[in-house]
């Protein structure tokens, strides 16, 4: 079964960078689409970006131009950079395969200070 672990998260001030990690282990092989997706308290949780298995991105309208999403698909990795970082960015930022097919890890909370 497939085990992600996301981290990278924490405090910043607004206009600050942070950079996530999700690392997914017990996959033999290299995992397809992944998404970076977040959940604000009270809110339902959404997709903010994807990139399929040979570098194809989307992003969702709220982050496009300050988040980049990649990956490393040698180790089953993904990233996502963001930058100028609004207090509405704050959320717990999980990561998962595009449908949401996998077990969901604890995520990475992201507090942007104003």
């Amino acid at each position: 079964q497939v085990q992600l672990v996301e981290s990278g998260g924490g405090l910043v001030q607004a206009g600050g960078s942070l950079t996530l990690s999700c690392a997914a282990s017990g996959s033999r092989f290299t995992l397809g689409t992944m998404g970076w997706y977040r959940q604000a308290p009270g809110k339902q949780r959404e997709l903010v970006a994807s990139i399929t298995r040979g570098g194809n991105t989307n992003y969702a309208d709220s982050v496009k131009g300050r988040f980049t999403i990649s990956r490393d698909n040698t180790k089953n990795t993904a990233y996502l950079q963001m930058n100028s970082l609004k207090s509405e960015d704050t959320a717990v930022y999980y990561c998962n395969s595009l449908p949401a097919l996998l077990s969901w890890g604890q995520g990475t909370q992201v507090t942007v200070s104003s």
